[in-house]
């Protein structure tokens, strides 16, 4: 008890100090732990702090009694915010445009917005999904000043947000860089808000799913300010569904905002014991049946996370509920728990994989006169993820000539088609280009992947990895795209006899001409590539050169 009293009392000085906290950062002080989920925080601190009057728990935030205001619902003020970034880590990217919007009284009252200057290029697909230009942006102020102003526009209100939790840690990962401080509160999240109000109604809370569902005059369009213009709007008719449910004031909201504790926290200690090694695992019901299969190069953190995360996608949440036992694998290096968990999806086609339900992932082109169709029959245009791009670029490759579809991985129509779209364009038939456009978007994006697909079929290389067993090596010998040996290498002197071995084998296996790739040889190709072009630090990626492989191998064992 005196314990407990003591921990309590240093949390009451944090507070005093440093303002309210999240439930994460007073549970992590409060019980010393460095990794809590969102739902066991709240639940822990909830029932900790109950008999304590100086500290309130209300949602996701603890703070001092009395340390701030709780207002009624229809008086309170909000700013509701969201940023663009050039990518989703906010230790590596960075800010490039804020919006907000302040609601007083149930109403947007004021906005603020302004691009930053992120000071490095823009991605290419973030370019496209928001519309954003590098140009525009270099002439943009820092993000210190934005940040300067966007916070004197806030003031002392309840920040909002969608995904609350991403833009808090791009903000204040910026306030700690720049200013040396965090948010005084963290923010609200709307889709946690949503999640609670219209559970059973509503299958995804994402924003664009709650705009369409509330019927919001503003679209969502990965532009800052029109976006936190649609949150604020969703935001309205949240706190309308939540005074039906007899929320009066601020703390209402954010009790219905707090996350729940989930039924599979429970089963924590099913993963007791894996170790951090990387493997694969397999969930498995009380009937023995495999429900899951998945990798992971930390097997111990991986397989804590599915019980102390938020509520995964609905197929794993199910086999999570269903778990009755946890099997695991220790494997050499993540590139071998890769190759294994494919092999262990299609064998035993577990029901929670989505790999494994969708038997016939990819489409293909095919040639029907003057025109292209798409179909699951393999053909050599393909196979494409998606059926629309795919249908897209069938309409834009109709009617092209013989010498356009001989060069199509150099081109092909391409440019006839960009000579028309300029065309529309300038005659101002902006609903045929807009069409047009799509079009040649979607056979670009096509024509990139067959050219991709087309180099990784003539891929070599030998991937040299750690074993399992310490000191001992793995090398897969990759000809033609296809793993078609995979040696283990001890000793120095053993080991060149295993790889010259391996490269006579490569070299006695032509390849298949005029072979058609399936679904299933392109999951392969593209994991392979995924390795080589961004291998982790334990994996070397080496030419099929017996000479270098050995050298490499004798290094390793020195």
């Amino acid at each position: 008890m005196q314990l407990a009293l003591d921990a309590l009392d240093r949390l009451v000085e944090t507070l005093d100090e440093r303002g309210s906290l999240s439930a994460v950062e007073a549970a992590s002080s409060l019980f010393a732990t460095s990794s809590i989920s969102d739902g066991l925080a709240y639940s822990l601190l909830a029932e900790v702090t109950a008999g304590d009057s100086r500290v309130v728990c209300t949602g996701a935030t603890v703070s001092l009694a009395g340390g701030r205001a709780d207002p009624l619902l229809d008086e309170a003020e909000f700013v509701v915010f969201d940023l663009e970034t050039t990518g989703l880590s906010a230790q590596r990217d960075h800010i490039c445009e804020i919006g907000a919007v302040r609601v007083r009284g149930l109403e947007p009252v004021d906005s603020f917005q302004s691009l930053v200057n992120p000071c490095v290029a823009l991605p290419e697909p973030v370019a496209r999904l928001t519309g954003l230009r590098e140009q525009e942006l270099r002439s943009a102020p820092s993000v210190s000043s934005v940040l300067r102003r966007f916070l004197a526009f806030a003031g002392d209100e309840l920040l909002v947000a969608h995904n609350a939790r991403f833009d808090q840690r791009f903000l204040e990962r910026q306030l700690l860089l720049r200013h040396g401080r965090r948010l005084s509160e963290p923010p609200l999240c709307t889709a946690a808000l949503a999640r609670r109000l219209l559970e059973g109604r509503l299958r995804r809370v994402g924003l664009a799913s709650l705009a369409h569902f509330f019927g919001v005059p503003t679209s969502p369009c990965h532009r800052a300010l029109p976006d936190a213009e649609a949150t604020a709007q969703v935001l309205v008719h949240l706190i309308g569904l939540a005074q039906e449910l007899g929320a009066r004031r601020l703390s209402d909201l954010h009790a219905l905002a707090a996350p729940r504790k989930r039924r599979v926290y429970d089963k924590r200690s099913l993963a007791r014991g894996a170790p951090t090694r990387p493997g694969v695992y397999l969930f498995r019901d009380r009937h023995d049946q495999v429900l899951y299969v998945g990798r992971a190069r930390d097997l111990r953190a991986r397989l804590r996370s599915y019980f102390r995360s938020e509520r995964q996608r609905p197929s794993v949440e199910a086999a999570l509920l269903a778990l009755d036992r946890v099997e695991w694998r220790v494997l050499g290096s993540e590139l071998e728990a890769a190759l294994e968990e494919v092999r262990l999806i299609r064998e035993l086609q577990p029901p929670a994989n989505s790999r494994s339900r969708r038997k016939e992932h990819g489409v293909y082109l095919k040639r029907r006169g003057e025109d292209f169709v798409v179909t699951r029959t393999a053909t050599e245009l393909g196979p494409i993820g998606s059926r629309r791009r795919a249908s897209l670029a069938a309409r834009a490759l109709a009617s092209s000539t013989a010498e356009e579809l001989e060069c199509l991985l150099d081109e092909g129509p391409l440019p006839r088609l960009r000579a028309r779209l300029s065309h529309l364009a300038g005659n101002l038939r902006y609903e045929e280009a807009a069409r047009l456009r799509d079009r040649i978007e979607a056979l670009e994006h096509v024509i990139e992947r067959l050219r991709r697909l087309e180099g990784l079929r003539r891929l070599e290389r030998c991937l040299v990895a750690p074993a399992v067993e310490p000191g001992r090596h793995k090398a897969f010998f990759i000809c033609g795209g296809r793993v078609r040996t995979v040696r283990l290498l001890c000793a120095p002197g053993a080991a060149r006899l295993e790889i010259e071995a391996a490269l006579a084998r490569c070299r006695a296996t032509p390849m298949p001409a005029g072979e058609l790739l399936t679904p299933e040889r392109t999951e392969d190709l593209l994991l392979i590539d995924g390795f080589v072009r961004r291998p982790p630090p334990e994996l070397a990626v080496l030419p099929l050169d017996a000479e270098r492989i050995a050298a490499h191998v004798a290094r390793r064992a020195a």
